[in-house]
């Protein structure tokens, strides 16, 4: 196994060097190698790991050599020439970002599974960012007039080497939801631990990893197919992410993914409302419909409630692990300020943790005498709960990593992304669904993270940073932030 690895690190090495737009799709496409572990010495690591330390370091070195390396405040920057520096896009807050996960590793004592987390989760993401955002911004159009490239998503038609992101998510996608399916199908290649569940897993470990990967990449999709559309010259492209799109949605489907489904139909009411005027009367027309259907149908309409008032085991379980949460929060002002420290959740629930829950029925008016009164019926409606890795929620996941600056920080990031998004939208016609996607995408995540752990997984946190990096590229486009006081000494001269 580790000659396979090594000889597969080799080959993407000179691929990195060839090409690294390639490399860089070729990574996207590949996320959920981060399973493939190994140690290099004393220090652990993934294969996704290693690939973007590889991609990082010859996307370095080359731009070192050609004299076109970066400064991390400014985007791009040539020596002999100043006029066009632009910052990164969210260059302030990766910064702020890294510097409080560092805090955060700290007040868990630098142990090794807290600098794991700060490597694999910050470190390395914000490095694939940096990578990402300089080998597909449309950089030689804004260096030379400062406007948006002359061409036009209403044909379908985007710059060629950012293609390559849609169609790296796409296989990736397409990959992981064909083995969900044939697992479906077969019942084969599936962990022990979810045998005969009913559940499918896809490349994962387990059933909602399938959900928290697919639903955001199945918005994207969605985004650059209603652009591509328009035009029949894009065939091949149309039918390719039509499939990718349904069996997405399959493979979500049957691996129960309710947070990923609710995230997804979000999305896409999001979506209809805002692509066009018949879109619009469509969602009203769905929506209508489904709200009578609940209305009327008394199975459904419980069904409802009980999901979205968390009154169903699972919703049962996360609302006392949120209880536990909080109570550890505001045990004192260091856990409220500074949280747990990373890869410390478990630890510091630990005073707090419930054995287990008593699962309530809300439909038996006389659940709690019997609970009380009754030995038997006590004992049958007792759950044990575990002590999870993290508290199942996208706000608590944060705050309990990262401290309140942390989660107040990445509630800021989130809404300068929509912020953005929301303007680039508005500004540019052309690339409307498209834009659309990328909120879509990152409403599935805000929606899924409600109920569970959209960022804190190695192929999660670089799907966040691609989404945010889309964005950026976008906005660097068509919103350059040219250095001003660099423009007017020119002018001057």
């Amino acid at each position: 196994m580790g000659w396979l690895i090594l000889f597969f690190t080799i080959l993407f090495t000179v691929l990195a060097w060839k090409r690294l737009d390639l490399a860089t799709a070729f990574l996207i496409a590949v996320l959920p190698v981060y399973q493939i572990r190994f140690q290099i010495g004393f220090l652990p690591m993934t294969l996704l790991e290693a690939m973007i330390l590889v991609l990082f370091a010859a996307w370095f070195v080359k731009s070192w050599r050609a004299n076109e390396l970066p400064l991390l405040l400014s985007f791009p920057r040539k020596r002999e020439s100043k006029k066009n520096v632009q910052r990164y896009p969210f260059w302030l807050e990766i910064i702020l970002l890294l510097v409080i996960a560092f805090i955060s590793a700290a007040t868990a004592g630098f142990n090794s599974s807290a600098l794991g987390i700060l490597k694999a989760y910050f470190i390395e993401p914000a490095m694939f960012f940096i990578v990402f955002v300089n080998i597909f911004s449309a950089r030689i159009a804004t260096r030379s007039s400062g406007s948006a490239p002359a061409h036009s998503a209403m044909s379908g038609k985007i710059p060629k080497n950012r293609e390559k992101i849609f169609w790296a998510l796409a296989i990736s996608a397409l990959f992981v939801s064909a083995i969900a399916i044939y697992q479906r199908i077969t019942g084969n290649l599936m962990p022990a631990t979810w045998q005969n569940t009913g559940r499918v897993t896809g490349v994962f470990a387990y059933p909602n990893a399938v959900g928290l990967y697919l639903g955001p990449i199945m918005l994207i999709l969605i985004g650059r197919l209603f652009a591509a559309l328009r035009n029949i010259k894009y065939l091949i492209l149309n039918i390719f992410f039509s499939i990718t799109i349904i069996l997405s949605l399959l493979a979500i489907y049957f691996a129960k993914s309710e947070g990923a489904l609710a995230g997804v139909a979000a999305a896409l009411f999001i979506f209809g409302l805002l692509y066009n005027k018949k879109s619009r009367w469509v969602i009203a027309g769905l929506a209508v419909l489904a709200a009578g259907g609940i209305a009327i149908n008394s199975q459904a309409r419980d069904y409802a409630i009980n999901k979205i008032m968390l009154r169903d085991l699972d919703g049962q379980i996360r609302r006392q692990i949120w209880v536990e949460t909080w109570e550890m929060l505001a045990s004192n002002p260091k856990n409220f300020i500074f949280g747990a420290g990373l890869a410390n959740y478990q630890s510091a629930v630990a005073p707090y943790h419930q054995d287990g829950i008593f699962v309530r029925d809300y439909n038996d008016l006389d659940w709690h005498r019997k609970t009380v009164f009754n030995a038997e019926y006590r004992a049958k409606v007792w759950q044990p709960v575990e002590i999870y890795l993290y508290p199942h929620s996208l706000f608590f996941n944060f705050w309990v990593e990262l401290g309140l600056a942390g989660v107040l920080l990445f509630i800021w990031i989130i809404g300068k992304f929509f912020v953005i998004g929301y303007k680039l939208y508005v500004k540019n016609e052309d690339y409307s669904s498209i834009i659309l996607g990328l909120i879509g995408a990152m409403i599935v995540i805000i929606v899924h993270g409600l109920v569970d752990v959209p960022y804190f997984k190695n192929d999660l946190a670089v799907l966040f940073w691609i989404l945010v990096g889309i964005i950026g590229v976008y906005r660097i486009e068509f919103f350059p932030q040219i250095n001003e006081s660099s423009t007017n000494n020119t002018n001057k001269k």
